[in-house]
């Protein structure tokens, strides 16, 4: 009997649930071009409208998983674990986190997907490093994972290639923001990559695309279930994005902070959500039975300079040369580094997040488009944080631009983001939940 994707449509309009056999037609069928964008994209308006059961939204996630290629990391995939965020600004937390976790006897499998918006993502931060190489190939990240415990690399076309088609329907009918479609597109890539364990850095606030912390968890929960109801162990961590985390933003400058992080020596809050995340990837491994434990292990990778050594040696086996880890401030620099001086005496009362982060993307440290071309060098360094005392004439901010115009621009977006007044203020919390 030939599929009636007209039924399929009202019946979701209706507040219906969709079999799994019928989620499986309409996604095969769109895939082979049987499905046309316009019935695709009346569906998926009427998911938007009427939302999906987190049966239907596991069905969902694991067709779109299994319409590409899925990765067998063999004996290592029980044991692996894939850290994810949804994005923020000055988020480099794999940077850090992903080479702890390996000096810890943890595999990590991670594959990316290019940045949009505010900065590049993971991947064009690694690639601010010269001649470091994101692009493996299966049998390259398996070999890499197997033999030094780490492997970051870009996610093949192959995988979950009906979320990319799926996706792309989407972004042009202002269908994106849909609980079920986000959790489960996001999911169908990770099951795809492989490893057993999970653990998701969940965004919420000025800077993330769950503006409200409720939002965030939800959508962490039901992440959590589908992964769980594929026999992965998932747990999820809510952080905050209301202000920009740690004090650099920008592809090289990110790297850079990485290091100094795992020197011992990087912002507060950027150390405190590293740890949070490295111990529950430690955790949701079941390499710790406590936190305890895991703190404790995390500790000695850290202090010993093993987690250092491995992001190293991970820069050196993608073929990026491992001095720029030993000395970060070789990276790539603009040549116009300009100070933004405070304004007035006070207290720093909020920094707009999403507004830091637009400036970012203006200087050219992000895309709109993909394919669009990213320079590693700009960005911004913040001198303060929310909380901070700041007293008139004295540094606030550092630009790294390309050209005096774009200091200048930068500059007015910047001071414009910042809040400082009389009051004293605590600074946003960091950590709103784990869902475990």
């Amino acid at each position: 009997m030939p599929l009636r994707v007209v039924e399929l449509i009202a019946k979701k309009r209706a507040g219906g649930e969709l079999a799994a056999n019928e989620l499986a037609s309409l996604v095969d069928g769109y895939v082979r071009g049987n499905v046309p964008d316009y019935q695709m994209a009346a569906w998926l308006m009427a998911v938007c409208w009427r939302g999906m059961t987190l049966r239907e939204t596991t069905d969902l996630t694991l067709l779109l998983a299994r319409s590409g290629e899925m990765l067998d990391l063999g004996e290592l995939g029980a044991r692996a674990v894939d850290k994810h965020s949804t994005g923020g600004v000055g988020d480099k937390t794999t940077l850090a986190v992903a080479p702890l976790v390996a000096a810890c006897g943890v595999p990590v499998a991670k594959l990316s997907g290019r940045g949009l918006g505010f900065t590049g993502g993971t991947l064009d931060k690694l690639e601010s490093i010269p001649g470091f190489r994101v692009s493996l190939t299966t049998e390259e990240f398996v070999r890499q994972v197997e033999r030094i415990g780490l492997a970051i690399a870009s996610q093949s076309s192959d995988l979950a290639p009906a979320d990319g088609k799926l996706y792309a329907l989407r972004d042009v009918t202002a269908t994106v923001e849909s609980m079920p479609l986000i959790a489960s597109s996001v999911m169908s890539k990770k099951l795809a990559a492989g490893a057993g364990s999970i653990v998701l850095d969940v965004k919420a606030g000025r800077g993330a695309f769950m503006k409200r912390v409720e939002d965030a968890i939800s959508l962490a929960e039901v992440m959590v279930s589908i992964g769980r109801g594929a026999g992965r162990r998932v747990s999820a961590v809510i952080s905050s994005m209301e202000q920009p985390l740690g004090n650099m933003v920008g592809n090289s400058l990110e790297v850079y902070e990485a290091v100094l992080t795992l020197r011992g020596e990087g912002p507060a809050d950027f150390t405190m959500l590293v740890r949070a995340l490295g111990e529950r990837c430690l955790l949701t491994a079941r390499a710790a039975t406590s936190p305890e434990q895991a703190a404790e292990m995390l500790d000695r990778a850290w202090l010993s300079g093993d987690g250092l050594a491995k992001l190293a040696e991970m820069v050196e086996a993608q073929g990026g040369d491992p001095i720029y880890i030993e000395k970060p401030h070789l990276l790539p620099r603009t040549d116009l580094n300009v100070e933004v001086l405070a304004p007035r005496s006070g207290y720093l009362q909020a920094i707009d997040a999403e507004a830091v982060g637009l400036t970012a993307g203006a200087l050219g440290a992000g895309r709109a488009r993909k394919g669009d071309p990213v320079d590693p060098a700009v960005g911004m360094i913040l001198g303060h944080k929310v909380g901070d005392w700041v007293e008139e004439g004295e540094p606030l901010l550092e630009i790294h631009a390309r050209s005096h115009d774009d200091v200048q621009m930068a500059a007015r977006r910047l001071l414009a983001a910042i809040e400082i007044g009389d009051e004293a203020v605590s600074p946003p919390v960091l950590i709103h939940a784990i869902i475990d």
